[in-house]
């Protein structure tokens, strides 16, 4: 197996010369989920003035351990007026801090008699007071290029009266099944007949991932057909996906016809599950080239694929750094398992204990057994020829898009 490319190298070759699509300007609302283009800066200071942490009554620090009168009251929303010394201000929860005072004490520890507050002693300075900027100061970053925006980014716009953002246009991927024995799901099955399950997993793996998928076509045994679909698709995306058609079989057209409409870069990694995975490009003329990534038609072998290839690829294509690489962690096996020449991607449920986290692998790991995907969480990489038995400690790759 001399002629096995390594994953390290089939990705370089899949993201040379790859750069951030261009951008868009969408509104807040519009954009959650997308891929920043442009840092975005702090308007404003947050909190924008000193305010009360809680419920309870603004003072000087140098008044505690007396009564006091309380001159004033102050709600959020509401400007407070200068305090007096000798005296205390009840205040509500986000209410401006009045000047002149410079702790809050909370109202459990206060007692009223009189119309006066009770204030205990030793209380500091500072006490639970929210200073201004204290979240973040005018002029500093507030969010960096590359970044998603999930929840807490666009609290932090929207608190920031931010209304829209440049984010990168999504990546337009082109879906082609291959294949005579391939189904769509509703239809009847004829003999030899199978339904396409990667279509749906494939295409929700890339909607995660930050791409549309803009185009889907089956394709039949054809040498043809498979060189004008894979033309046609191309004109309509940055990345054309297929599964199936790239081994060795008589029927198997994609990998000729790719050569033919562009380059193969290469074929046959040094992987198991999904050996063989074509990676090329694709002409579009004046338009320059679509990416090419051929999956293999086994479902886990293409479920691993995407993860491995086309996950780096979307973030190469969006600016998106924390797509590039899917985090790890070591695990202690719970399993035994012993490789050859291909690096094994095993499908595992990681679960943690007071030694931390182990993994356990599903029992059949062949790359048609779809179930195997379903529960895992990670991939255990064993190395070529490697060896792991139960209790050894095992790298995982944690399936998370951030």
């Amino acid at each position: 197996m001399a002629d096995l490319q390594s994953v390290e190298t089939a990705l370089s070759a899949l993201l040379d010369g790859v750069s951030p699509l261009p951008a868009e300007t969408l509104s807040c609302e519009a954009a959650a989920g997308r891929v920043l283009a442009e840092a975005v800066s702090a308007r404003l200071d947050v909190p924008a003035f000193d305010n009360s942490a809680m419920d309870g009554y603004a003072l000087h620090h140098d008044d505690t351990g007396r009564a006091l009168p309380i001159a004033q009251r102050v709600v959020a929303g509401q400007p407070a007026a200068p305090l007096a010394r000798g005296s205390c201000a009840r205040i509500f929860t986000g209410g401006e801090l009045p000047p002149g005072a410079d702790c809050v004490v909370m109202q459990e520890q206060v007692e009223l008699i009189d119309r006066e507050a009770v204030i205990p002693t030793g209380i500091p300075a500072g006490n639970n007071i929210r200073r201004r900027g204290r979240d973040v100061a005018a002029g500093t970053r507030l969010l960096d290029a590359g970044q998603r925006l999930e929840a807490a980014a666009l609290g932090h716009l929207a608190g920031q009266g931010i209304t829209g953002v440049a984010v990168r246009r999504r990546p337009r991927v082109a879906l082609l099944s291959t294949g005579d024995e391939i189904v769509a799901p509703g239809q009847p099955l004829g003999p030899g007949q199978i339904y396409n399950s990667n279509r749906p997993m494939l295409t929700r793996l890339l909607e995660r991932f930050g791409a549309e998928v803009v185009w889907r076509a089956e394709v039949p045994d054809s040498a043809d057909e498979t060189r004008r679909l894979l033309g046609e698709a191309a004109r309509r995306a940055d990345v054309v996906v297929t599964t199936g058609g790239v081994s060795v079989g008589e029927a198997d057209h994609v990998k000729q016809a790719v050569a033919e409409l562009g380059r193969l870069d290469l074929w046959r990694l040094a992987m198991r599950p999904g050996k063989p995975l074509a990676l090329g490009r694709l002409s579009r003329g004046a338009a320059g080239e679509a990416r090419f990534v051929g999956l293999p038609g086994n479902p886990v072998s293409s479920f691993v694929g995407a993860w491995l290839f086309l996950r780096p690829l979307m973030g190469a294509l969006l600016g998106c750094p924390s797509l590039a690489g899917l985090p790890t962690l070591t695990a202690r096996a719970d399993f035994a398992a012993k490789t050859g020449p291909r690096r094994h991607y095993m499908r595992v449920q990681l679960g943690f204990d007071e030694g931390g986290a182990h993994a356990l692998a599903f029992g059949d790991q062949n790359s048609a057994v779809l179930s195997s995907c379903v529960e895992a969480d990670a991939l255990a990489v064993i190395p070529e020829h490697g060896s792991i038995q139960p209790g050894d400690p095992v790298q995982c790759l944690w399936l998370q898009v951030p």
